[in-house]
């Protein structure tokens, strides 16, 4: 599966691009473009529309292929692809073998997913709206959206 326009515009609506380096909060990681970070992002980069532009597709399209293989072949509607990989390109895909719910790998939404209790799954979005335990009101905008997505409501 390949995210939809619906995917991408809540992607990009949520994180919004910002072509020089910034820190989301102030205990964040450096965060460039359209929500890239990684040891590749310091403080004082800036990026041009273009190359935001093609982190981005790259970006999203490494966690649609890291969502698709957590699937494991699972029944999956276009809706919920794209609100999962939305989830992921957020909180990561955690797909390390610790069993640490630090991402969407050992989340228990994957595994109410996989077990086919999508009413459970999209209950869970509404869980990862805090960071370092203090709820954001963007991520609870942002999860009540990607549940919203995943239940076909838009």
């Amino acid at each position: 599966m390949t995210p939809s326009p619906r995917c991408i515009a809540l992607v990009r609506g949520h994180e919004k691009c910002r072509l020089t380096a910034y820190k989301p909060t102030a205990n964040d990681v450096w965060t460039l473009g359209w929500g890239a970070t990684g040891r590749d992002i310091k403080v004082g980069m800036t990026w041009t529309q273009a190359q935001a532009d093609a982190r981005f597709d790259r970006d999203l399209a490494m966690f649609a292929a890291g969502v698709e293989r957590l699937l494991g072949g699972r029944p999956t509607s276009q809706a919920q692809f794209d609100a999962m990989v939305s989830f992921a390109y957020n909180v990561g895909l955690d797909d390390d073998a610790n069993n640490a719910a630090e991402g969407f790998g050992d989340s228990t939404l994957l595994r109410l997913h996989k077990a086919g209790d999508f009413r459970g799954a999209a209950n869970q979005f509404g869980l990862w709206n805090k960071q370092k335990g203090v709820v954001l009101r963007g991520l609870t905008r942002r999860r009540a959206e990607e549940a919203a997505l995943y239940r076909g409501e838009i």
